[in-house]
């Protein structure tokens, strides 16, 4: 079926900024509630926020098989459930809708009135509810850096790194959306020349940069999705800030790996952007050798150039942009990580998130998280106000954006704008 949706000369009648992530080619999916406490799923065009639900029921999705609730819901799962030919109709029909010479939204005011909302008067929720939660760690540079930083730095790279996409399990019950605030974690953490740890807050509070892919319903218990067939169960993309604590992190994680310091918050931008949008962004990845097995291997593009940027904004103060890399670095593809994670027999479902892990590129200056950025603290960076930082101070905001560009069309996925609050304290 063609992407109808993703045609560049297309126009639509709603008012679309210079330079916006969001244009009519672009068509994410998402979930708000409107001013009157209706929650509902939507999709974005420019600075418009269009009710989904209410095109459904004033009809304008006819001809194409959809549960009669299907926009009336909080989550986009059931949507997600319904797989890749439900999406693409509906993408499409989407774009048609809002086409400058579709009059037939366009020229009824009533309607309107109950589609379309302006985005900053609606409140962006999670957009699916997370079952589970994989974080993979896919990013030879990142991997390669924190391998030298604590390891042997000839050796940075432990055997298995270069034949399987590693990744653990996380908590998808702290995974919140873009603006909601979160609280330095309190956990065991061993002082420097210590032989017994302290309990408290965390003192190397740290970003990380990522992406996370949105998943269908993919396979029964026991059943590996081949590598050829996999890209048919990814939905979409969000970008990820996964928040990390350093110094809990370097007590806790042998023998088991990251615990208490990766899930007590990680935050996503709210629009899901489907892998039909970023479609015309793909291209080769970097050459793996050695090769991988024969399970994980392919051909083609399928990375993706996606432009990603971080920036930290003091309280009261103007953002500093601190680094700037690309998604197509990084070494495993989605594809790969989604057929490892089945290739046991594992079940994936509808509105699983896979973490992309720390995206780093090849220079100091696009490296994806404060402890490359600083080298573990060695070379604080300097923000525009003057101050400096080697890790995330309380009351700091955490801005991480995302874009596709070429000579056509820009796709992007908004932000993810999250600050950080002391701890928790009980009332």
């Amino acid at each position: 079926m063609p992407i109808l949706a993703n045609d560049t000369n297309r126009k639509s009648w709603l008012e679309v900024p210079e330079n916006s992530d969001f244009p009519i080619q672009n068509i994410p999916f998402g979930v708000f509630l409107t001013k009157e406490n209706i929650v509902t799923v939507g999709t974005r065009i420019g600075n418009s926020a269009i009710d989904l639900g209410a095109l459904q029921q004033m009809n304008y999705f006819a001809g194409i098989e959809l549960t009669d609730d299907m926009f009336m819901q909080d989550t986009l799962n059931d949507f997600i459930s319904d797989g890749q030919k439900t999406w693409r109709l509906v993408r499409n029909r989407i774009a048609e809708i809002f086409d400058e010479t579709n009059s037939k939204l366009r020229d009824n005011a009533k309607h309107r009135d109950i589609v379309i909302f302006e985005i900053d008067d609606v409140e962006m929720q999670l957009p699916v509810l997370i079952g589970d939660y994989t974080d993979f760690y896919s990013s030879k540079e990142h991997a390669t850096n924190v391998g030298k930083m604590f390891r042997d730095p000839d050796n940075a790279l432990l055997p298995n790194w270069l034949h399987i996409p590693v990744g653990y399990h996380g908590r998808s019950s702290t995974i919140v959306p873009s603006g909601i605030p979160i609280h330095r974690p309190i956990g065991q953490t061993l002082p420097a020349g210590e032989t017994t740890p302290v309990f408290g807050p965390s003192r190397l509070i740290d970003f990380e940069l990522e992406t996370a892919f949105i998943t269908t319903d993919a396979n029964v218990m026991g059943e590996m999705i081949p590598i050829n067939e996999v890209e048919e169960y990814i939905f979409g993309m969000v970008l990820l800030n996964d928040w990390s604590a350093r110094d809990i992190q370097k007590w806790e994680y042998v023998p088991l790996g990251p615990f208490l310091a990766k899930n007590f918050a990680s935050s996503i931008s709210p629009w899901i952007v489907t892998m039909d949008a970023l479609e015309p962004f793909r291209v080769l990845s970097p050459k793996q050798n050695p090769s991988p097995l024969p399970y994980l291997q392919q051909k083609g593009k399928h990375s993706f150039d996606i432009n990603l940027e971080v920036a930290i904004q003091p309280e009261h103060a103007e953002p500093t942009v601190i680094s700037k890399t690309n998604f197509k670095y990084m070494y495993w593809t989605m594809s790969q990580q989604l057929t490892h994670h089945t290739s046991n027999g594992c079940r994936v479902n509808s509105g699983d998130m896979m973490g992309s892990g720390t995206i780093s590129g090849p220079t100091p200056d696009s490296y994806g998280s404060m402890l490359e950025l600083t080298w573990g603290g060695k070379n604080p960076i300097k923000l525009n106000d003057g101050t400096e930082r080697k890790f995330i101070n309380d009351n700091d905001t955490v801005i991480i954006k995302g874009f596709c560009k070429n000579g056509q069309v820009r796709i992007g996925f908004g932000e993810v704008s999250s600050k950080l609050l002391p701890p928790f304290v009980r009332k």
